[in-house]
């Protein structure tokens, strides 16, 4: 029989970005509107951006058994500026047995290999090479709210645009969608092939200086064109992004962030800068710091915004907090920075008190007369309603703490949600202001200067976060961990464990008052950015505690876990990634109901570390399950004690291997055989559904 009519397979669909709109930033004095955001989901599988030149997401994943690498080299066309290039090579492991893509619409295929067209955009893998490719052109030119799937011919400036001697496009999407043995995670990378820079959602062609910082585990990365002319020094740019991520305690810290300083004299319309993907974002070249509502920090705050990753991530009763919250938090940081003082920040959010925007409902955005409703008035009433939440908890509580619970939440963000968190943190008071100034006409005045000093300038807790010293769990057995030169990376990298995908990892965690007063933790466990699992209590200055923080990972791949400024690398494999090299019983005669040790060898089966659930099967099915963990090119034994309780001769498997038990003092008699032997035993039927995005929405 075919092995594909033999196998129940899995399917799983990895969809790549869906993004949806372009929101644009707006001087403090500006009147040009804006075009509001929707949005598409920001990545939850493990991703690799990559630098020029080079593939970051490849080093990941290199002879992965239990991952589909998605590589896109981009290239310039300076002759034909209309369009660009896009080369994309999917690496497809041996547990897949059929895929399909789907590139964006305008999206002209110019060759393939190892691809056959099955529809207008849709193209299934032959089984030819384990490394099909496919080249295709992009239109460059994007305006107004243009999505990648259908260019919106607003006149409002360009979002994306390729003059000939340089361009500044987006990264196209590509759906995947795989059917096979094993359930497969998804990485990616991209690359621009020749002058340029990416970060893996924003491609820039032309000569670029590259300026990086480093940044609590991750980095920052800056582009400036040789075309721009920087108003900022890229130090300046990069102490007010660094100081940024330090100050903002709201989870979704991403590894890498990529910035572009674009040239300013290029018809952008009303927009100052758009936040595009999961960390990507360009920002006019003449954009400063010490403006009321800085560029750099507004497009900084909408990476940090992993609750507006996708359009139906947030409610249209929420939509409003989006733009409100980059505005308000924007100014706030330029503030207490000492790059703005407080007339600028005064100034900012006095906008939101203009009788235009006043009458409007931010809760209801059928009611907003002025697009720039959520820049001015959402800025105001979200900063009210911070000020509110600091003075009922003398400081203890701020919408951080709320932004930090938005981030957390899968699904849609309601205005249920918003209220709810903003009471859970500051009491049903605190709510009651939040529901007159979200769901009323109602407007907040700004506060004075004085007013300011009293909420903001309070004494709070000082909290330190780590991970804790008691061993990591694995489906509540001790786990090994290791350090990652033990596994093929460098000193001073992240630890690293190996883990089953499905099994439940258990992290320790440990919280320390390191400040004056006593006041209110989160102690949280972020996994690529994302809030997984957190406790809150309150300690007494100089107090120490500790708590056991969960996560479960569903599909392979490579994550970064975070308690505090600690952080650790999971790798999540499947089964594929272990290889049963021998399988032995002993004693191979027995009596019946006695004891029999079944000893299997295994391996890592490629060249990343590995991990696996082991089955021993016998005729009445899985009798022990042993979980494993392996570094590159390590092998051990693991086993189990068996029993039958009849006289007969059984078989035992474990992997692909077998051996054969006699139990009784009788004639040989025939082998009672693992049922369905042959048939990998990963092929449990079931069916799977995943949405994976790998770019966010345009701001």
């Amino acid at each position: 029989m075919n092995s594909r009519v033999a196998v129940l397979a899995f399917v799983v669909l990895l969809v790549g970005s869906l993004p949806a709109g372009v929101g644009a930033i707006e001087p403090a004095q500006a009147t040009a509107s804006p075009v509001t955001a929707d949005s598409s989901a920001v990545p939850e599988a493990s991703e690799s951006l990559a630098s020029v030149g080079t593939s970051a997401g490849s080093a990941a994943t290199s002879g992965s058994e239990d991952v589909v690498l998605r590589e896109t080299v981009l290239r310039h066309r300076p002759d034909d500026p209309d369009v660009f290039e896009a080369e994309l090579t999917v690496h497809v492991p041996d547990s897949v047995t059929e895929l399909e893509i789907e590139l964006e619409r305008d999206a002209t295929v110019e060759s393939m290999t190892g691809f056959e067209r099955t529809g207008d955009r849709t193209f299934e893998w032959t089984e030819d090479t384990d490394a099909p490719t496919i080249r295709y052109t992009m239109p460059a030119d994007r305006r107004g709210g243009g999505t990648q799937r259908a260019v919106d011919s607003s006149s409002d400036g360009y979002t994306f645009i390729d003059t000939g001697e340089w361009g500044i496009v987006p990264v196209p999407d590509v759906g995947i969608s795989v059917r096979g043995t094993e359930s497969v995670g998804l990485d990616r990378s991209a690359r621009v092939d020749g002058p340029g820079a990416t970060g893996g959602d924003i491609a820039f062609f032309g000569e670029v200086t590259e300026h990086e910082r480093a940044v609590d585990g991750g980095r920052i990365r800056l582009v400036v064109p040789e075309a721009a002319d920087l108003e900022e020094s890229p130090e300046a740019i990069l102490d007010a992004l660094a100081d940024a991520r330090e100050r903002l305690d709201v989870g979704s810290r991403r590894d890498e962030v990529f910035m572009v300083a674009v040239p300013s004299d290029i018809d952008w319309g009303s927009k100052r800068g758009i936040q595009y993907g999961a960390s990507d974002a360009w920002v006019v070249d003449d954009a400063t710091l010490d403006e009321p509502n800085p560029v750099w920090l507004h497009e900084y705050i909408h990476v940090r915004q992993r609750f507006s990753g996708r359009s139906d991530n947030t409610a249209s009763e929420t939509k409003w907090v989006v733009e409100g919250q980059a505005d308000y938090y924007a100014g706030l940081l330029a503030l207490e920075s000492g790059r703005t003082d407080f007339n600028d920040f005064s100034g900012l959010l006095e906008r939101g008190e203009r009788s235009s925007y006043a009458d409007a409902v931010l809760s209801d955005p059928s009611t907003w007369d002025d697009s720039n409703t959520p820049y001015t008035k959402g800025a105001l009433a979200y900063g009210e309603i911070d000020r509110q939440l600091r003075l009922a908890t003398g400081g203890d509580r701020t919408l951080e703490d709320v932004f930090r619970t938005l981030n957390a939440q899968d699904g849609t963000v309601t205005e249920a949600d918003f209220l709810g968190s903003i009471e859970d943190n500051g009491g049903a008071k605190v709510r009651h202001v939040a529901e007159q100034y979200t769901q009323t006409e109602s407007t907040p005045e700004m506060w004075s200067r004085s007013q300011h000093r009293t909420a903001f300038d309070q004494e709070v807790a000082a909290f330190e976060y780590g991970l804790g010293s008691d061993p990591i769990e694995v489906g509540k057995q001790e786990w090994p961990r290791w350090t990652a030169a033990e596994t093929g990376g460098t000193d001073g990298d992240p630890d690293v464990i190996a883990v089953p995908a499905g099994e439940s990892v258990t992290i320790p965690s440990t919280v320390t008052n390191a400040g004056d007063r006593e006041g209110t933790y989160d102690a949280t466990l972020e996994v690529d950015g994302r809030v997984v699992d957190h406790r809150r209590g309150t300690l007494p200055p100089g107090e120490e505690t500790s708590h056991a923080l969960s996560w479960t990972p569903s599909d392979p791949g490579e994550y970064d876990i975070r308690v505090g400024s600690d952080r650790l690398t999971v790798v999540v494999r499947s089964s594929a990634s272990v290889t049963v090299t021998d399988l032995q019983v002993a004693p191979d005669s027995i009596g019946a109901g006695e004891p029999v040790t079944a000893t299997a060898t295994v391996e890592a089966a490629d060249d990343r570390p590995a991990a696996a659930v082991l089955e021993f099967r016998t005729v009445d099915g899985t009798v022990a399950n042993r979980s494993v963990a392996l570094r590159p090119g390590e092998t051990t034994t693991v086993d189990a004690e068996l029993r039958f309780d009849e006289d007969g001769r059984y078989e035992v498997a474990v992997g692909d291997r077998t051996a054969v038990v006699s139990v009784g003092g009788g004639p040989a008699a025939e082998i009672d055989e693992v049922p369905g032997f042959g048939i990998p035993a990963a092929l449990v039927a079931f069916v799977t559904a995943l949405a994976v995005t790998l770019l966010a929405r345009r701001r």
